[in-house]
């Protein structure tokens, strides 16, 4: 059987197909400009949870990652044995930064911002200091907390 017409021309299905890719690829465009501009939309967490086992060993001097939401947190062993945790993240622009152990100091690669090993910005265009968090060792547990934030780690 041969249908004699169409509900849907030849004209109209193309323009509907051009418009639906063009809907697509500004809309993809547009998302991801969005995420460039806002990059800190994502919440943080409040605590993360790791096994003290791979952290506390470290060598003196040295730093170990971990993840702290959608960003990068640090694990600092100093030479004296002193044990901190941060945020791996400049305060400028939010780029990651890296630990030099020989000069006992963190770098940002971005626009070349420095920070002491207490944090402290010291050199380049970064506002503040780092972000440090609270750590809880608890049995085999190591709860690194965001300041201001109170847990129970009984609970955990």
């Amino acid at each position: 059987m041969r249908i004699t017409s169409s509900l849907v021309t030849r004209r109209t299905f193309l323009n509907t197909l051009f418009g639906g890719w063009l809907l697509a690829f500004f809309s993809g465009s547009l998302y991801s400009l969005i995420k460039f501009a806002f990059p800190t939309i994502d919440k943080e967490p409040d605590f993360v949870v790791l096994f003290a086992r791979d952290f506390l060993p470290i060598a003196p001097n040295s730093v170990k990652s971990f993840a702290w939401g959608g960003k990068v947190g640090l694990f600092l062993k100093k030479t004296n044995g002193a044990i901190f945790a941060l945020k791996g993240v400049c305060t400028h622009m939010e780029c990651n930064i890296t630990y030099k152990p020989e000069e006992k100091k963190f770098y940002c690669a971005c626009h070349k911002g420095w920070f002491d090993d207490n944090g402290k910005n010291i050199e380049g265009p970064p506002p503040k200091p780092l972000e440090f968090f609270d750590i809880i060792i608890s049995n085999e547990n190591l709860i690194i907390v965001k300041k201001g934030v109170n847990i129970d780690p009984a609970k955990i």
